[in-house]
């Protein structure tokens, strides 16, 4: 009897291992790599003279034609004291003045998730990937184009939270036209708190919504940290050309005064809202982000601030906007230049496309944008997966297959590894001339990460794909969605946070009628 009794654990232990094997290999696990840290150079497209150029001509601008702060009484006193000559709503702002009131803004900032796993660093050699941003509609290949819900909303969050290389949640993924204008920050905020554990963005549409941001932010994360600490990055857009809407302006104003990031950024279609040269768009570009960044700093000095450039050309014969254009990616390129000269992280890029579909016009515009970020020094890619039709549209599968996309960048950006063991030479010395290398020991040892692969697109031979359905990438990626949301798990979050969030989004939707326009 004690033979047997001796025998048993062994026989569990082996069946145990197999059996633990098989679950592994069916597990859901929920990766999510660290943000990328560039080991690669930066593309600079710009000369010395070149950047000269451009800095006096933005100088220029500030100086001569100015800005214009309509509606914005404290901004213009704020202005008028910091030596800006004001005329009306019109700021005109002395030559090196923006360019000294910039410099107590940090080089980079740490935003904080609740899961610190999860934080960020935002500036220097690191790129943050955050998703599609403002579209009111959304597509997939089950219910096509329609206007979004705050299903649909709530489900491109689970699929940013399961996606492995996108280390942000963003801010509006899709505006859920269900819920009343008003309102619906509430639920988009409390959405990105709990449904997720990565980093998020604020509301930016009315400073008391932007103040809702901040008081949402004391319940999740307490409100001392929140002071000493950033916990939000969040999209102020400007006007452009060279106008600061007094709402933007305000929710900066709530965000700065509290220690919240933002993002300063022009939004331009070039031709339309900026000269139709890169020079041109490029000096626009800088005097915009200066008065914009300067005026952050004014409100509360070493506010985290990150300079911005949203820029798409213009097609001359339909007037509609274009993306993944050459001119577009130098315009990138040189505002990281830029940005990089002012002691600033960088914000630009995205899947940005003009395609109605998530078809090869989109891949191509994607890849040229994304490429061009990479390469751009940019530290915070926002719209990095699911844009479609110009911003219109978050495309559900496209989301999903920019997420795998990413990875790509993550790759690209390590470089080259040239240590020992990367440079083979056992391996060239064990096969010699004629051999292959498939079974060699350094193939064996190294196979399983030396290659990136997509977790989306098919590598089989094609009467295999053909047996599976001959399905496209789209199929695919509407399988991933699928199987993505069916998997998904809420990541734990204290109950009695959760109830104080519940009870402050229901007293202040409770607190005045709905308004849908």
């Amino acid at each position: 009897m004690a033979d047997l009794e001796t025998l048993t654990p062994t026989r569990r232990a082996r069946g145990g291992g197999g059996a633990a094997r098989r679950a592994a290999r069916t597990a859901v696990v929920i990766e999510t790599e660290k943000y990328i840290e560039r080991n690669i150079p930066n593309f600079e497209v710009l000369t010395e003279e070149a950047l000269q150029i451009i800095e006096h001509n933005a100088e220029t601008v500030l100086e001569e034609i100015g800005v214009n702060f309509p509606d914005n009484p404290r901004a213009l006193d704020l202005w008028r004291a910091a030596g800006a000559d004001i005329d009306g709503d019109r700021v005109r702002i002395p030559r090196g003045l923006a360019r000294e009131l910039i410099k107590t803004a940090p080089s980079k900032f740490t935003q904080h998730a609740r899961n610190p796993e999860k934080n960020v660093e935002i500036g220097g050699n690191s790129m943050v990937l955050a998703p599609v941003y403002g579209p009111p509609f959304v597509r997939d290949l089950d219910g096509g184009r329609r206007y979004a819900t705050m299903d649909d909303f709530n489900k491109i969050v689970k699929l940013t939270y399961m996606s492995k290389y996108l280390h942000h949640s963003g801010g509006t993924v899709c505006e859920p036209t269900d819920v009343a204008v008003n309102k619906r920050h509430l639920d988009m905020l409390y959405a990105h708190m709990t449904l997720t554990d990565k980093p998020f963005m604020g509301s930016v549409t009315a400073p008391e919504r932007a103040q809702d941001s901040v008081n949402m932010c004391n319940i999740l994360f307490g409100e001392d940290f929140v002071q000493e600490n950033t916990v939000m990055t969040s999209l102020i857009n400007i006007n452009s050309p060279m106008v600061f809407d007094d709402i933007m302006m305000g929710a900066m104003e709530v965000y700065a005064k509290n220690n919240q990031a933002c993002i300063i950024s022009p939004f331009i279609v070039g031709g339309a809202m900026a000269p139709v040269s890169v020079a041109g768009t490029l000096t626009q570009v800088l005097a915009e982000a200066l008065a914009g960044i300067a005026y952050n700093q004014l409100v509360r000095p070493g506010a985290p601030v990150i300079m911005g450039a949203f820029v798409a050309s213009i097609d001359m014969n339909s007037g509609a906007p274009t993306f993944g254009t050459p001119e577009a990616s130098k315009i990138l390129y040189g505002a990281g230049q830029l940005a990089r000269r002012l002691n600033l992280p960088f914000r630009s890029g995205g899947s940005l496309c003009g395609s109605k579909l998530p078809d090869a016009q989109a891949a191509y515009e994607t890849a040229n944008t994304l490429n061009a970020a990479l390469l751009g020094g940019v530290n915070f890619c926002l719209h990095a997966a699911g844009w479609l039709e110009g911003g219109l549209v978050s495309s559900l599968e496209k989301l999903v297959m920019d997420a795998d996309q990413l990875g790509v960048l993550h790759s690209m950006a390590k470089g080259v590894d040239v240590s020992e063991n990367a440079q083979a030479l056992d391996a060239i010395r064990e096969v010699g001339p004629g051999g292959h290398y498939l079974g060699c020991a350094h193939t064996q040892a190294n196979f399983k990460n030396s290659f990136w692969r997509s977790d989306v697109l098919d590598y089989k031979p094609f009467e295999t794909w053909a047996d599976d359905g001959s399905k496209d990438t789209v199929e695919l990626a509407n399988a991933k969605v699928k199987k993505m949301l069916s998997d998904y798990v809420q990541p734990p979050i204290d109950p009695e946070i959760d109830e104080k969030l519940r009870a402050y989004v229901q007293a202040r939707k409770d607190s005045e009628p709905d308004a849908f326009g």
